[in-house]
């Protein structure tokens, strides 16, 4: 089963095309890296597949929703729950706690039942090791702690695909690499992963397939096997 399947898409900015002639397909619980230099196009492949840039041309879908047919409709939050967004600058809402911040996306996504929501925010947070922080401010909390708490929230729907851009860019070596341990440990499980870095180490330490984005292109080391540098 794909989670993703784009064939001939091109990746807009406004009226600029940023990648052209995009094919690929991730399968349910599989794992890719998507690299190249900043400007490349990474983030908007990944907004394209989450719905909040549209799709210049071609064709895909994400989840089973097709994206031509998606963007600036009401079915984008149903997608949405479908997935798991990580962003690098966490975008946590800091006037509430942890638990708050996790809730909060829960009644957006349309749980019900004040124990039944409880639980999922429980399990969520034991899952990425942090089962002692609901209560806390996330001001209170350390930058990797910060990140564990977004994947937390990413996963409260039990997505088919998470999709990462940059989760590790703002965390020393070691952080980084507990973050990436957990990342494994989620695609392990059967959740698809699609994360955008520029980590290099992270690369060789944790071999997956790549997707690199170079000169508006897309290529892709599943079907054309290529050298991987410390260059972007």
């Amino acid at each position: 089963m794909s989670v993703v399947e784009l064939h001939d898409a091109y990746i807009m900015q406004d009226v600029n095309t940023i990648l052209q002639k995009v094919t690929f397909t991730l399968e349910k619980g599989e794992f890719a890296y998507l690299v190249g230099r900043t400007g490349s196009g990474k983030s908007s492949l990944l907004k394209t597949l989450y719905a909040d840039l549209g799709l210049g041309a071609g064709t895909g879908t994400v989840a089973g929703f097709a994206l031509p047919r998606i963007s600036n409709s009401s079915k984008v939050p149903y997608l949405r729950r479908k997935l798991g967004i990580i962003f690098q600058d966490f975008q946590l809402l800091f006037d509430r706690t942890v638990a708050e911040n996790l809730l909060f996306v829960l009644n957006a996504t349309g749980w019900s039942g004040k124990a039944r929501k409880q639980q999922r925010i429980s399990e969520v947070l034991m899952r990425v090791g942090l089962a002692n922080v609901a209560g806390k401010m996330p001001h209170q909390l350390s930058g990797g702690e910060q990140q564990r708490v977004v994947i937390a929230r990413a996963l409260l729907n039990e997505p088919l695909l998470l999709l990462a851009d940059e989760p590790t860019g703002n965390l020393d070596p070691d952080v980084a690499d507990s973050i990436m341990r957990l990342f494994v440990e989620i695609n392990n499980s059967g959740t698809a992963v699609l994360m955008a870095t520029h980590n290099y180490q992270i690369i060789q330490q944790y071999p997956k397939r790549v997707l690199k984005c170079e000169q508006g292109q897309l290529v892709d080391s599943a079907v054309t096997p290529f050298q991987l540098k410390n260059e972007f």
